[in-house]
């Protein structure tokens, strides 16, 4: 393999399709498994839940376990006036999870590892926010900055200090979804390469059993980190999105 992070970048699958401002945008991986991962998502809740057994089949029973868990995670994080949100919170969590689950396929991208994608996706949660905030409370909505009864002369440090905790959010909900995917990956090609060196180093190949469990278990455990970290970027959200709602 030539880089590490090879497996990361960004191909051309088409020819341009049109250009922005005399740059040509062609249809990318990138793209093809954001489509995948809408499909899946859509997939997975209209047909799962298309019979309506009484007594559930797997299927409906894992579609109704995310859609629960989902609906107490943004009723308790957000609060209960916050369920007209629900579909949008719950379709951040099924697009993260199922890119992070197909970032798992043996040469597929892994898209939440670029950081722009989680940006894009915070950037559009921040600005339901700022719309939410000020089409429910107004001009008001401004008192997330400086909480009732500070001092006068606390006043704009803590303006200063509460806007820029509040302007760090989208960065820090993108960066952490980015590196925990991006470092995973790594990880797992880095314990893959060393399977290849042993294997290629004559005596030494038995060894190459030692990496090999510790890729399986890695892989495992990244399937518990592409759920966890869905479920984080999701629970984070509402919470944010409870500033809007209910404000401080």
């Amino acid at each position: 393999m030539a880089s590490l992070l090879e497996e990361f970048e960004v191909h051309a699958l088409s020819g341009p399709l049109f250009s922005v401002g005399g740059h040509p945008v062609a249809f990318t991986n990138s793209a093809l498994f954001m489509f995948l991962a809408i499909i899946a998502g859509t997939a997975l809740m209209t047909l799962a839940m298309r019979p309506q057994a009484l007594v559930p089949g797997r299927w409906q029973m894992v579609a109704e376990t995310i859609y629960n868990t989902i609906s107490k995670l943004v009723e308790g994080a957000a609060g209960k006036k916050a369920k007209p949100f629900f579909p949008f919170i719950f379709s951040i969590f099924i697009f993260i999870m199922f890119c992070n689950l197909f970032g798992l396929i043996p040469g597929a991208l892994t898209v939440t590892s670029h950081i722009i994608v989680n940006l894009g996706l915070a950037l559009l949660l921040f600005l339901v926010i700022f719309i939410t905030g000020f089409a429910r409370h107004g001009l008001h909505f401004l008192h997330i900055f400086l909480p009732k009864g500070v001092p006068m002369a606390l006043a704009p440090f803590l303006i200063v200090i509460e806007l820029i905790s509040f302007l760090v959010r989208p960065f820090s909900l993108s960066i952490r979804l980015f590196a925990n995917m991006l470092a995973g990956h790594i990880l797992l090609q880095v314990f893959a390469g060393m399977i290849v060196s042993l294997l290629a180093a004559g005596w030494l190949a038995g060894l190459s059993v030692l990496p090999l469990i510790a890729n399986i278990a890695i892989t495992g455990f990244e399937f518990f980190v592409a759920l966890l970290q869905a479920y984080i970027y999701t629970i984070l959200s509402a919470v944010y999105l409870r500033d809007a709602i209910e404000m401080h």
